[in-house]
């Protein structure tokens, strides 16, 4: 003869299964708060088991060029204490202004392509990418652009202003009368320090950040 649960037992048990999920098991990006709105951030977080530094060289630096640094300090919201642990990925396109060259191990990675990027910031808020400049999409109508997700150690992910380049003719005035300057701005000058191109933006987290 088969035994009936009480009600109230039944009740208790699936009461329990729907709360037993720990925080590590939520997907962030589902209970995005700050930031608003982020397609794509979640591919912040497929760095897979790599130990993240302060320094991360994307996919073929060296076959490509111009080959350039990208560098700065994360802040605090106060703008002058350094953001230590903050995890910032980036993205680009390839010399013909494409995503492509992404494996099959998540649809981000096929969508973002090849050449994507991950650091943590130091001690002192430092961080630092070695890439190439990226060419501007097939057609010429888009400014030369790098995406840039941050991961701040407090709170939700949420992207900020891509870097663009000062130099860039497709930057017009007005283009950049409509910039968010989420973060700060991201327009950077580069100058060049042998091989390399430099150029340096800090960030400061929660500036112009819905929410934050």
């Amino acid at each position: 003869m088969t035994q009936l649960i009480p009600l109230s037992l039944l009740i208790l048990i699936i009461f329990t299964a729907c709360h037993s999920q720990t925080p590590a098991e939520t997907s962030s990006t589902s209970q995005l708060v700050v930031g608003g709105p982020c397609e794509g951030c979640e591919a912040l977080f497929e760095y897979g088991d790599r130990v993240l530094s302060s320094v991360d060289t994307l996919p073929d630096f060296y076959k490509n060029e111009p080959q350039i640094i990208l560098t700065g300090t994360v802040f605090e919201p106060d703008g002058t204490t350094p953001a230590a642990g903050t995890i910032l990925y980036i993205y680009h396109t390839d010399r013909e202004g494409l995503y492509r060259g992404g494996n099959n191990s998540s649809a981000w990675s096929r969508r973002h392509g090849r050449y994507r990027g991950w650091v943590k910031t130091d001690e002192s808020g430092r961080y630092a990418f070695y890439t190439f400049r990226p060419a501007p999409y097939p057609g010429g109508q888009e400014v030369e652009h790098i995406h840039l997700t941050v991961k701040p150690a407090q709170t939700n992910e949420y992207y900020i202003d891509d870097f663009v380049f000062d130099n860039d003719p497709l930057l017009t005035k007005e283009r950049r009368s409509r910039l968010q300057n989420r973060g700060g701005s991201g327009i950077v000058s580069l100058r060049k320090e042998g091989e390399l191109w430099k150029g340096e933006r800090d960030i400061v987290l929660g500036l112009n950040i819905p929410g934050y």
